[in-house]
């Protein structure tokens, strides 16, 4: 899980350049947006390996999911961004399996869908901040 942290940070640092590249900025949110992340993954710590290794694998589900919405919208000609995206893509898909293969437990139904929710929310809001 450690390599899969390293390359979470990696995400973050390939996106933060090449959203400057595009002149672009990242979401005034972000601040936000880490430190509630902290803290849910620290609550679902809390729960156990079980379920933090499930969270951890829904939620590179999702972010699988929101990656491949990215790269059906990004234009053919922006092979930059769309190479970043697939590595991105490639790695959440890897950390999911990952964290299933440890033991990660499914999540309730209820749980994803709250957590879809969310990210929308997030996604929604960075948009416009």
């Amino acid at each position: 899980m450690h390599k899969a942290a390293v390359e979470e940070g990696d995400h973050l640092a390939w996106c933060r350049e090449r959203i400057g590249e595009l002149g672009g900025r990242t979401s005034a949110l972000d601040p936000l947006w880490y430190a509630g992340s902290f803290a849910i993954g620290a609550a679902a710590g809390a729960l156990g390996d079980r379920i933090s290794l499930g969270f951890i694998a829904e939620t590179e589900r999702q972010v699988e999911a929101h990656l491949r919405d990215h790269l059906d919208r990004l234009p053919a000609t922006d092979q930059r961004s769309r190479a970043i995206l697939e590595q991105m893509r490639h790695d959440e898909i890897t950390h999911g399996r990952m964290a299933e293969a440890m033991g990660g437990a499914a999540l309730p139904l209820p749980v994803r869908v709250g957590m879809r929710l969310v990210s929308r929310l997030m996604t929604n809001g960075s948009y416009w901040l």
